[in-house]
Formats: structure tokens, C-alpha cells, sequence
């Protein structure tokens, strides 16, 4: 299909059509992690300490749960393809402003600004990718949320690369808003369009009920896990294992890589073995994962138990996700709701615990939340249904 309509796809079959939705999963990716290969260069720019530092990171998850009517309504109103664009022009807009901010309250602020960029456009992404699925009539979610793997693997390379060559946060992070603003208008152009969803636009703001309760469980617990690690695990390489500026984010990198193998092989296992067995089996997984990186002697141990814990949270979101999109949007909605909710608990008690008690403390802390998501998982009847 082609279209002279300013908004209008100019493809609409082929290869470039089955590529722009993971082409959005990938942008999302590499902003997660570019913000956070470069954590430790900014915490140390503003002096903060761990319980600051959560408090900090606090923001994001607060911007996220805000902006959940903001998310709803634009899917409702305007469709997950233009509420993509929307969302994804927020998010690449405030992410250098990042590092310009010159004090803590400042960049929580910032970090409340990204925070709602990045659930709406994880909201409408993965609408799109729900949609997708019932059109294939099969699993697919687990491989697009590879290609966001794929994005925070290659995110925490580059940002290895930039930390190692010295270049300041602010131009690094410029560099990377700029070449994935193009990313994400090629693929908006290529996606057909799609309808509003008009139960999603009346009922903007809804929190899981009936057997919806158990994967907004495992999506909040999943939610402190990983997006825990996400921010932490370059501060426990600098600060417990005392790795360089350079090295602490290729533990990141390793996990990162980790989940993208998972996820690219995660639709065959789920269709194997089950939505339910899958998840309560890797989330064992990543309890054993962290708990070698919490006793690791030494940097190249710590890396390999990180990469262990992502192959263990690699199954969540997508199977969640994939779940809850076959019970409609508003569903989905309300399942990312408690997902979030976890992405806004999980960095202050993360940093209150490391500054009572340490990263390994923290990091125990984590493992127990993947033993709840095992949990969870087992007693879900969508799960075992899917």
C-alpha cells in the first residue's frame, strides 16, 4: 500500500512491515540502556548517594504510573500506531536533556519525564505486537521483546564504548536520540494504520481483576527484578567489584545478551512446555543467577551470573504480555499498571537496602522477588491456559 495522506503508511506488506514493530522494540531497548550504562557517570557527576540515588530513580516509576491514562487514552483515541510516534518523540526528546540536569531534584523530574515517555510507548508497542499475534495465529511476542534485548545489548556496548573513549554523557546520549528519531519515523511511516480502541478510550485508567491478578503479580514482582538490575547492576560492578567506568557495563551487556537469547528461543519453549512451566521454571533460573553474582570472588564470575539471571527474567514480560493482550487492551493496560507500579517500588527500596545493607543485600532482595514471580506463575490459570 502506498499513500500520498501525510500520516498514511507507504508500505504496508513485506519486509519492511514485519520488521518496524520490532524496529520499535529495538529503539526501546537502546534508550534502557543507554540511560543506564552511563548511571554511574552521572550519580557520580551529582555526588548522590544509594538512598538518593533511589529516590532519584524513583521518578521514573512515578512518571510511568502517571502517564497510564495518558497511554490509555492515546491508544483509545488515535490508535497504537500514532500514540508510538507520539510517545517514542517524548521519549527521544527527553532523553539528553538527562544529562544537562544539574541537580538531584532536577533529574528526578527528568526521570519522571522519561518514565511517562517510556510506558506509553510501551503500552502502544506492544498493543501493536498483541495485534500482531492474533493475526499470525501464534507466538510472537517473545521475539519482539528479543529485538528489545537486542537494543539493550547493543545500548550497553555502545555505552561501554562512549565511557571508555571518555565522551560526555550529554553528546552520547544527543547521538543516539538523533539516529533512533529515524528509526522511528521510518517505521511509523511503514506500520498500516490501525483503529482506536474504543473501550480503551472510555476507561482510561483500570487495575487488574479476577485471574488478571495473578499476571499483574507476576508483572509487578518481574518489574522490580528487572528493572532493578537494569539500573543496578553497573553500580555493583564499580562499587562492590570495583570494575572500570569501561568494564562495570558489560555485565549489563551480559544480561542484556542473556535475555535476547532467551526471548529469541522463547516462543518455541513457551509453546513446548507451557506459558506457566516457563516462567516459574526461568525464574528460578534467575534466583540462581543472582545468587552467584552476589557471592562472585571476582568480576568475570559476577558477569556470568548476571547473564544466568537474564535468561531467568527473560520470559516475563513477554508471556505476560502476550496473555493479557488476548483479553483485550484495556486488559493489557491494567496488567502494565502493576507492572509499573513495580518499576516505581523497585528503585527506593533497592537504594534504602543497598544504604542499610549493602549491593549484596540488594541484590538478595531481587532473588527473593523472582522466587514470588515462580510462585505467582504456578497459580495462574492464564498462564496455564496460554
Amino acid at each position: 500500500m502506498s499513500s500520498n495522506k501525510i500520516g498514511t503508511p507507504v508500505v504496508s506488506s513485506g519486509r519492511l512491515l514485519r520488521a518496524a514493530i520490532p524496529a520499535l522494540f529495538f529503539l526501546l531497548g537502546v534508550v534502557y540502556a543507554t540511560w543506564a550504562s552511563r548511571l554511574p557517570a552521572l550519580r557520580d557527576a551529582l555526588q548522590l548517594d544509594p538512598a538518593t540515588l533511589g529516590t532519584v530513580l524513583l521518578g521514573s516509576g512515578i512518571g510511568a504510573v502517571c502517564s497510564f491514562p495518558i497511554a490509555a487514552w492515546l491508544v483509545g483515541h488515535y490508535g497504537a500506531r500514532q500514540a508510538a510516534l507520539l510517545s517514542g518523540i517524548w521519549l527521544l526528546l527527553v532523553l539528553p536533556v538527562l544529562a544537562l540536569l544539574p541537580n538531584w531534584p532536577l533529574l528526578m523530574f527528568g526521570l519522571f519525564c522519561l518514565g511517562a515517555g517510556t510506558s506509553s510507548f510501551d503500552v502502544a508497542i506492544n498493543a501493536l505486537g498483541a495485534e500482531q499475534e492474533r493475526e499470525a495465529g501464534r507466538s510472537l511476542m517473545s521475539m519482539l521483546h528479543a529485538w528489545f534485548c537486542v537494543g539493550t545489548f547493543g545500548g550497553a556496548l555502545l555505552g561501554s564504548a562512549a565511557a571508555g573513549a571518555e565522551l560526555a554523557p550529554w553528546l552520547h546520549f544527543v547521538l543516539v536520540a538523533v539516529v533512533l528519531t529515524g528509526v522511528l519515523l521510518v517505521a511509523w511511516k511503514i506500520l498500516p494504520c490501525d483503529a482506536p480502541d474504543p473501550e480503551l478510550g472510555r476507561k482510561h485508567f483500570a487495575l487488574p481483576h479476577g485471574a488478571l491478578v495473578w499476571l499483574g503479580m507476576i508483572a509487578f514482582l518481574g518489574a522490580i527484578a528487572e528493572g532493578s538490575l537494569t539500573n543496578w547492576i553497573s553500580l555493583y560492578m564499580s562499587d562492590h567489584l570495583h570494575a572500570s567506568e569501561a568494564l562495570a557495563p558489560l555485565a549489563y551487556a551480559a544480561f542484556a545478551g542473556a535475555m535476547l537469547v532467551a526471548r529469541w528461543l522463547g516462543d518455541g519453549l513457551k509453546e513446548r512446555y507451557g506459558a506457566a512451566r516457563l516462567v516459574a521454571g526461568s525464574s528460578v533460573l534467575a534466583v540462581v543467577g543472582l545468587l552467584v553474582a552476589i557471592f562472585a570472588p571476582a568480576i568475570a564470575v559476577a558477569v556470568l551470573g548476571f547473564a544466568l539471571a537474564g535468561l531467568g527474567v527473560a520470559a516475563v514480560f513477554p508471556v505476560i504480555f502476550s496473555a493479557a493482550g488476548r483479553e483485550g487492551a484495556a486488559a493489557l493496560a491494567g496488567v502494565a499498571t502493576l507492572g509499573y507500579t513495580g518499576a516505581l517500588m523497585g528503585p527506593p527500596v533497592m537504594g534504602y537496602m543497598v544504604h542499610g545493607f549493602g549491593l549484596q543485600a540488594g541484590l538478595g532482595l531481587l532473588a527473593a522477588t523472582c522466587l514470588g514471580v515462580a510462585v505467582a506463575a504456578s497459580r495462574s490459570r492464564l498462564l496455564r491456559e496460554a
